[in-house]
């Protein structure tokens, strides 16, 4: 199937593309399906499930809090760990002259 390509003008390249490339969607979602298929089949055979071979989703990572490490003098409720955007306190703090050391808890 050849295709003079030469002789079509831009909107018709234009629509040649966005067919091709909906015809190779199609063809992705049809693989995905088979193969999800074949993977079921393989499952069943075994007397297993996903979840047996994959476990129930990933597994999330324990993070613990961070202890604060920066206090806001004007506001003791105010605190950062040091990590992240900084808070306008701190910024502020910052153009008044403090020094970082200044705000350490």
């Amino acid at each position: 199937m050849a295709i003079d390509l030469k002789g079509l003008n831009q909107n018709q390249l234009n629509e040649l593309i966005n067919k091709a490339q909906s015809r190779q969607e199609e063809l992705r979602k049809e693989k995905v399906v088979k193969v999800r298929e074949k993977v079921h089949q393989l499952l069943k055979s075994e007397g297993l499930n996903f979840d047996d071979v994959f476990g129930v989703g990933r597994a999330k990572r324990k993070g613990g809090v961070v202890p604060p490490k920066y206090r806001n003098p004007a506001d003791a409720s105010q605190t950062w760990s040091g990590r992240g955007k900084r808070p306008r306190w701190f910024n502020e703090a910052l153009k008044a002259g403090k020094k970082e050391k200044d705000l350490l808890i």
